[in-house]
């Protein structure tokens, strides 16, 4: 996948977040770490997993809540202008927790996806992963 200069590129899963941008060119893709403001992980998930006695999972709300919250952030972004292009990699469970929440105009910028757990890793990994795809 060739990405555009000042493509932001989300790498995230049920508990963290990197957010790059290309500053490089569609030719040599080139990731640098940007800041981006805190994830609410207070935002409530899809609701499709309920806690209860037969479902004790608090952690899975956890993370449900947190890819909201990276959605609510990525919408937010793309609303104001401050994100042009999107690339979104996530782990498969939270990258499908996430397609829920996506705002319109961030399907309309997003550039890819990629299933993947790549949090934790080093940058010359994801960089891998997007020129493969």
């Amino acid at each position: 996948m060739m990405l555009p200069k000042g493509t932001t590129v989300a790498v995230a899963d049920g508990e963290k977040l990197n957010l790059f941008h290309n500053t490089g060119d569609e030719a040599g893709l080139k990731l640098t770490p940007a800041p981006h403001a805190h994830v609410d992980a207070d935002a409530h998930g899809s609701g499709s997993r309920t806690n209860s006695s037969g479902n004790p999972d608090q952690s899975q709300s956890s993370e449900d809540d947190f890819s909201t919250g990276i959605v609510e952030m990525l919408n937010k972004g793309v609303l104001d202008g401050s994100i042009d292009g999107l690339v979104i990699i996530a782990a498969p469970r939270a990258l499908g927790e996430m397609r829920k929440h996506y705002h319109k105009v961030l399907t309309a910028k997003l550039l890819g996806e990629i299933a993947k757990d790549l949090t934790g890793h080093p940058v010359t990994d994801v960089e891998t992963a997007i020129t493969a795809a």
